[in-house]
């Protein structure tokens, strides 16, 4: 039983990452492809990259896209916290455990790499974001705003909700 309970759990560890990289590059290609900028979508040992035509894009829209891909995790984070109760509703033990793990991954990973991490990464898309209204620091007391309200939504709502389901 407790070998199912491990399995369940990387598996839904797993699609979360994979849902999160599809929500976060795709909302990246839209914004590239609608721009006329999209040049081709790079893997990167753990990792995607949507590449662009830069030299095709004003300062703003560079900004937009950068920031596309956070403004859709946080979305779709925010659409599956709004929807837990429906989630925990099922009966199916992996939907819940999909559930789970998807709303931290995509309520906590782009604000914790946007506050700090992505200085030890390049850059990322900070680097296209803070030239859109606000300097870099700025954009980092954002995100590390959005990281504490989304704990505060983890310890309030999520984790109680999923650990009644699953008792």
């Amino acid at each position: 039983m407790k070998e199912n309970a491990n399995i369940r759990k990387w598996f839904a560890l797993l699609i979360a990452i994979i849902v999160y990289y599809v929500i976060h590059e795709g909302a990246h290609t839209l914004v590239a492809l609608l721009f006329g900028s999209f040049d081709k979508i790079r893997l990167l040992g753990l990792g995607v990259q949507v590449v662009t035509k830069t030299g095709l894009m004003s300062t703003w829209q560079i900004g937009i896209f950068s920031i596309a891909g956070s403004l859709a995790t946080l979305l779709a984070a925010y659409l599956l916290l709004r929807s837990t109760r429906c989630i925990v509703k099922s009966g199916r033990r992996i939907v819940k455990a999909i559930g789970y793990y998807t709303t931290f991954a995509l309520l906590l990973i782009d604000p914790i790499y946007l506050t700090f991490l992505y200085k030890f990464f390049g850059g990322g898309d900070m680097n296209g974001i803070k030239l859109l209204l606000l300097p870099e620091a700025a954009w980092q007391i954002v995100y590390g705003l959005l990281t504490l309200l989304n704990i505060i939504l983890i310890i309030k709502y999520v984790y109680p909700a999923y650990k009644k389901a699953f008792a």
